[in-house]
């Protein structure tokens, strides 16, 4: 779709999303969610050379992690549009030939799931069933990182990590847990935030520079958004992103999930940010 089919209000949110993932991806160059919804904004943006690109650069990302099969879909894509060029051709052979001998590596199952069933979206609910047996809300990542690295001590641990009550719907966000730890003087956000990047493999988003998508946010239940503070602040063509400062709470992807049915791209973003627009979008 090009921008000559956009209202003006929709051209300048296109452009702003357009610069905000060039920035990130020119940061994290291997991250091919951010990267996706680069390719979808230049296709929206009528930028077709600059899509076909990043669909090559998307493809490198999938063949180093191993996944082949999707990165010979972006190399089909690539050649359905441009027949004749002759990079895409000769990945695509190279690729083909690996598929056959191919042993899938472990998915990451230290972040919220990304891919979901797209077409089980489930009827809301006035009440949420509570949940039973344990709940993954990403604690005993959290533990590992700052405990066993002795970055805080177990004490400080317990005491800082939210407590979730399931009994009532949260009247207020959860404050995330590393800003908690920043408030108290035990951990600055900086560090944390530089610790969950680097070991969720979480792309980071400045979310105040963002202009978020209010009404997508509402959306979605304000119980599941507050509880486990997340927020859902834009949609790219079939795939939703999502802000939390918890990367490891499957949970949140999960209730996400059946509140949605959709694709979730998940942003680390700091905290008082999220906060600030989570207050702003469940008033």
């Amino acid at each position: 779709m090009a921008t000559s089919t956009l209202t003006p209000s929709e051209e300048a949110q296109l452009a702003q999303t357009i610069e905000m993932f060039e920035v990130i991806t020119q940061s994290q160059p291997d991250d091919y969610q951010s990267l996706e919804i680069l390719k979808e904004a230049y296709s929206k943006a009528g930028r077709e050379e600059d899509a076909v690109k990043l669909s090559k650069r998307i493809a490198q990302s999938y063949a180093q992690m191993g996944q082949f099969s999707s990165a010979i879909l972006e190399y089909e894509t690539v050649l359905q549009r441009f027949p004749d060029d002759a990079e895409a051709q000769a990945a695509l052979k190279e690729l083909e030939s690996k598929s056959n001998s191919f042993t899938p590596e472990p998915s990451l199952d230290t972040l919220p799931p990304i891919k979901r069933p797209g077409d089980t979206a489930h009827a809301r609910r006035p009440g949420r069933a509570i949940p039973t047996g344990e709940v993954e809300d990403g604690r005993r990542h959290m533990q590992k990182l700052f405990v066993d690295s002795r970055i805080i001590a177990p004490a400080d641990f317990d005491q800082c990590w939210p407590k979730y009550d399931y009994s009532f719907p949260p009247a207020d966000v959860t404050e995330p847990f590393i800003q908690v730890l920043a408030d108290k003087g035990l951990v600055p956000i900086e560090q944390s935030l530089k610790l969950l990047c680097d070991k969720s493999r979480a792309a980071f988003l400045p979310l105040n520079l963002y202009d978020v998508d209010m009404d997508l946010a509402r959306t979605f239940p304000a119980e599941i958004c507050r509880r486990w503070c997340v927020l859902p602040f834009d949609r790219m063509s079939k795939s939703i992103l999502v802000a939390t400062a918890f990367p490891f709470n499957q949970q949140a992807g999960k209730e996400l999930a059946e509140a949605g049915g959709s694709r979730f791209l998940w942003y680390l973003v700091p905290p008082l940010d999220l906060v600030k627009n989570l207050r702003k979008a469940f008033r």
